[in-house]
């Protein structure tokens, strides 16, 4: 493993204001709490449009004008989404934003994801035990990943690989096996606690029902996310070993601990992994410990 920990700001997702204001919304929020989040030690930034009033907005122009802005305030690499569960088209239109990314390279990403597998994403009630939705599947068929996975190699981006449970680390595998995905790879498990029980629970137990089934012989390198819950109850356990932490008010308010800014969050887990012996990665030894190639602009 690297000693280096690599950390990634997970800023806005779907997550609402009304627990912490702090959650941006626009691209000049966005570019803001991606500086603030360089400078205490995250490598990387994860980031949805949004409107002014939250929703999501996939219009590529958002896009082009928040990495236009991150890239002209510092080098934190860039990793958008493709629009989760709210940009229900075909692969085409989903990857339609970052093929517009790609033609300049002012705005260009560093990764783009893939969640490897299809899974209910419906929002529970805990209160009322019972589901306040009823018909959302966040779809990510065999085919799709293939044509992403297509469109990531040909403009040189890293693949940005979800996992939301076993089935989905065995597709990678498979993936692996078949040449789709190269090596190393990056995986993201992504735990769900709350009003989401998609994924594995965020306890010990639940990252280490994910771990126990790493491709074997493979080069992997993986992350942990905790959508809806407190990342912190396993960040101890994700640095001992030898893991990677993507977090922020993007998944959970963090209450907790007053009001926190992304920035704030990302600078206690700096705090943390150094008590435990692990520097944050720099940007640089990032893209070293993933292997990461120069992206193909405008190819």
């Amino acid at each position: 493993m690297s000693d280096k920990i690599i950390i990634e700001a997970r800023v806005n997702e779907l997550a609402p204001r009304n627990e912490n204001p702090n959650v941006p919304f626009l691209p000049s929020e966005i570019i803001r709490d991606a500086k603030a989040c360089y400078d205490q030690g995250a490598a990387i930034l994860h980031y949805h449009g949004r409107t002014a009033d939250g929703a999501p907005d996939h219009a590529p122009e958002f896009y082009l004008e928040t990495n236009a802005g991150i890239r002209d305030l510092c080098p934190i690499l860039i990793h958008p989404t493709l629009g989760y569960v709210a940009n229900d088209t075909d692969a085409k239109g989903r990857f339609a934003a970052i093929e517009q990314m790609m033609r300049d390279p002012g705005t260009a990403p560093d990764f783009a994801p893939m969640d490897v597998g299809s899974v209910n994403v419906d929002w529970w009630n805990p209160d009322k035990n019972s589901y306040d939705t009823d018909t959302l599947i966040y779809k990510n068929s065999t085919q799709t990943l293939m044509y992403f996975a297509d469109r990531i190699k040909h403009h040189g981006l890293k693949q940005y690989l979800v996992s939301w449970n076993v089935s989905f680390t065995r597709q990678i595998e498979a993936f692996m096996k078949m040449g789709v995905i190269p090596e190393p790879a990056y995986i993201c498990f992504c735990l769900t606690d709350g009003i989401m029980l998609a994924g594995h629970p965020g306890t010990p137990e639940g990252l280490d029902a994910h771990t126990a089934f790493l491709p074997k012989g493979r080069k992997v390198v993986w992350t942990a996310v905790n959508y809806k819950g407190d990342l912190f109850l396993l960040t101890e356990k994700i640095i001992k070993a030898g893991g990677h932490i993507s977090i922020g008010l993007g998944d959970y308010p963090y209450t907790e601990y007053g009001q926190p800014t992304n920035a704030d969050i990302i600078a206690r887990v700096v705090s943390q992994a150094r008590a435990l012996g692990r520097e944050p990665a720099s940007v640089e030894e990032t893209r070293e410990i993933l292997e990461m190639s120069a992206v193909n602009v405008a190819a």
